[in-house]
């Protein structure tokens, strides 16, 4: 299994006990959803490797984990801070105005108000809020992705059309005007 082709869920944190259990942290969203994970990745050396889960238990954003192959403290020491991946096509697919992270590059947006200001490149996730990052020519453009700032996602066409704040195209998109403070500089 390619990292491409997998989601990051986590890492392990530290061992549990003396019998070789896991403490996964958990970066999700809701990871009551994890209660019945048969299996995951770990990466190990740049490689991703299988583990079934014996026995998950899930409080908050972490878990107290059991996986085949782990029964020593050294075999837990190891793995400690080693990340923990599961196949894309083991997420729900989104509909209406949510998406994954990792499927937004390469989508066209579009501005209701404005028409098109380029292509996905990535999304930031910071803690306050995620940011949609789109490239027009050389010109970076940064949208809050907020519910009320997305209008449509299209996942055929790869469109995705926003509703941009007042104002926060001007910032990026002067289109070679200068600004009455930048014409007094000179």
């Amino acid at each position: 299994m390619n990292k491409a082709d997998c989601f990051y869920i986590g890492y392990i944190g530290r061992r549990v006990g003396s019998k070789g259990e896991l403490g996964f942290v958990l970066d999700v969203d809701d990871a009551s959803k994890y209660q019945n994970l048969e299996s995951v990745f770990i990466e190990i050396n740049n490689s991703l490797v299988p583990f079934f889960i014996k026995r998950i238990k899930i409080y908050n954003n972490n878990a107290t984990v059991a996986v085949d192959g782990v029964e020593s403290i050294e075999r837990a020491e190891e793995l400690i801070k080693s990340h923990l991946y599961l196949p894309l096509t083991s997420l729900p697919k989104l509909t209406g105005k949510k998406f994954y992270f990792h499927e937004m590059p390469g989508f066209k947006v579009i501005d209701v108000n404005y028409g098109e200001l380029g292509k996905v490149i990535g999304i930031l996730d910071y803690p306050n809020q995620a940011i949609i990052q789109v490239m027009q020519g050389d010109t970076e453009i940064l949208i809050p992705a907020r519910e009320e700032f997305i209008d449509s996602i299209n996942r055929e066409t790869k469109e995705l059309r926003v509703i941009t704040p007042d104002g926060l195209l001007d910032i990026y998109l002067k289109k070679g005007e200068d600004s009455e403070e930048e014409k007094e500089a000179e």
